[in-house]
């Protein structure tokens, strides 16, 4: 009795570490931090987007946004049927959030490399270009 019920707790635990370890890849990992978003610009460029609002946009953006597509009153979502599902989408807003939601709505969608990189405060002081 004792052998079965250690055999089924053995059992239980690879199938439970088999199945955490095969359900996580890359491609389903969404939020990204500054520094992995520098090195993946790197391999390739793909479209940066801010789901910010204008109001936001012109105080302030990254220099090498794309587009600017305000998640909060659905110009995103709206741009976002017509995105291209090949390519590499890079997602900021004022504090992650937004973006997180965004970046979340297109892998439902199919996407499949899509980034949440955070907030824009965060991405100036970790160095990437600015303008207003």
């Amino acid at each position: 009795m004792v052998k079965r019920i250690f055999l089924t707790i053995v059992t239980l635990t690879v199938v439970i570490l088999m199945f955490n370890l095969f359900s996580k890849s890359d491609k389903a990992r969404i939020d990204i931090s500054s520094e992995e978003f520098k090195e993946m610009l790197k391999e390739e460029r793909g479209v940066i987007i801010d789901v910010r609002t204008q109001q936001e946009y012109n105080a302030g953006h990254l220099a090498d946004t794309d587009h600017l597509y305000d998640f909060l009153n659905g110009d995103f979502q709206k741009a976002a049927e017509e995105f291209d599902p090949s390519k590499t989408y890079y997602l900021y807003c004022r504090s992650g959030n937004r973006s997180g939601q965004a970046a979340r709505m297109m892998q439902r969608e199919g996407f499949e490399n899509v980034y949440n990189v955070g907030g824009f405060d965060d991405l100036a002081r970790a160095g990437f270009e600015t303008k207003k």
